[in-house]
């Protein structure tokens, strides 16, 4: 990968370092890093690992009336822009069901991000109900630390999900740059990221996927919590059991199988944190939840006598093994000694830029972090013409995919 950001990553191949950097087992929406494991698995008693898929082509076969209005209310039926309104610039990233491409809307002069679901694909992964479930949150949020939802509609074939367009990438390319942040860094990282989970959480949504590939970043540098595709609304008092989200970030009780709370959401903050200042991900990736769950269970989560004791302090909280004891909610993680004089107004948590974000924009190595062995060969298949009226030719594709490694597929993990 290029950074020396973990111990491990030294004596490993490629394919190894990449797991290390940020698990690799898939089937959620940036480009699968993120996994929903469903019980029983394999003849093992394992889970089911999900082939990564293409985006398919437009299917030749009609959707009948009844298939149609599965998808209803939440996604409003109606005609998709014509190339004289959305201009399709380039594809972003590839999830488990489709490409997420890069739009300008000609009329407002404005860059979105288009994330595509081909019904048939979301039928097939029997994921109708958490995508009704991200638009329905989606819709609810917002908030300046969030990546806000712009629109969504249907069509005969096709689900749309547009949000903001979020040109200076995600945390984990700079991450990959920097190998580590220091402290004052980490603190802004941590208010920003800490006060959006506060907002998720009062309204009654756990993210169940809080990692530094979904932590989108504006042009200034300050962080926006993004993909609600795995999200879920909880009641008061209420528990989840499905084990999912990416597997270095999962708390013990989500690899266990449940009961959890919004406290998960609190632990993979931790985790995140960690690793921005360690440069490592404390517990290696394994291949499944179970193995996962004891690295995870037996690991000291100690960090160096170089940090100071406050921050150590709040990692400690936030990485309890118990949710009942674990920092869960904003206002003590307001409250950690880490934080003392720092305003938790993101009036003025925004109003600098993010010096350290905007010099390893400038990085020369930043488009090939960014696209991260993504190939031209997994858009072979799709036809932007047939979904949005516009032909893409690798001259249209947007700047991170600009001089693509064309390794085979098969040699390559990929991510935005």
């Amino acid at each position: 990968m290029g950074s020396d950001f973990s111990k491990n990553s030294k004596r490993e191949g490629p394919a190894a370092r990449h797991r290390l950097s940020h698990g690799f087992l898939s089937i959620a929406h940036r480009l699968g890093h993120s996994a929903v494991f469903s019980r029983p698995g394999g003849p093992d008693g394992r889970p089911l690992v999900p082939k990564l898929l293409l985006p398919p082509e437009d299917s030749s076969e009609t959707l009948g009336a009844a298939t149609i209005s599965a998808f209803l209310p939440e996604f409003p039926q109606r005609k998709c822009p014509g190339r004289d309104h959305f201009q399709v610039l380039g594809f972003i990233a590839k999830g488990s069901c489709g490409p997420i491409l890069k739009v300008k809307d000609v009329f407002k002069e404005k860059t979105y991000a288009v994330k595509v679901l081909p019904k048939s694909e979301v039928l097939k992964h029997r994921a109708l109900q958490q995508s009704k479930e991200e638009v329905i949150i989606q819709r609810q949020l917002k908030h300046p630390f969030i990546h806000n939802l712009q629109d969504c509609w249907q069509t005969q074939r096709h689900l749309f999900i547009m949000c903001d367009y979020c040109g200076a990438g995600d945390l984990y390319t700079y991450w990959l740059l920097r190998s580590r942040f220091g402290e004052d860094e980490v603190r802004l990282f941590a208010a920003e990221l800490g006060s959006a989970l506060g907002f998720l959480h009062d309204l009654g949504i756990m993210h169940r996927d809080v990692k530094m590939e979904n932590i989108l970043l504006s042009d200034r540098g300050h962080l926006r919590l993004s993909d609600f595709g795995l999200s879920r609304r909880l009641k008061r008092g209420g528990r989840a059991f499905t084990i999912c989200g990416t597997i270095q970030y999962m708390a013990p009780e989500v690899l266990s199988g449940g009961p959890y709370n919004h406290a998960a959401d609190w632990w993979s903050l931790g985790v995140m944190l960690f690793s921005l200042v360690t440069g490592e991900f404390p517990v290696v990736a394994e291949a499944d939840h179970r193995t996962m769950l004891n690295k995870v269970r037996d690991f000291p989560y100690v960090l160096p006598e170089t940090f100071s004791s406050a921050l150590i302090l709040l990692l400690t909280e936030l990485l309890c093994k118990s949710p009942a004891n674990r920092l869960r909610n904003l206002e003590c993680f307001k409250m950690q000694a880490f934080f003392r004089g720092t305003s938790f107004d993101s009036l003025i948590l925004q109003k600098t830029p993010v010096e350290v974000i905007l010099e390893l924009r400038t990085h020369p190595d930043w488009a090939a972090k960014a696209r991260r062995g993504l190939s031209l060969d997994y858009f072979d298949n799709f036809d932007c013409d047939q979904i949005l009226h516009s032909p893409t030719t690798p001259t249209e594709l947007s700047p991170a995919l600009a001089n693509v490694d064309l390794r085979p597929a098969t040699e390559q993990t990929c991510k935005a």
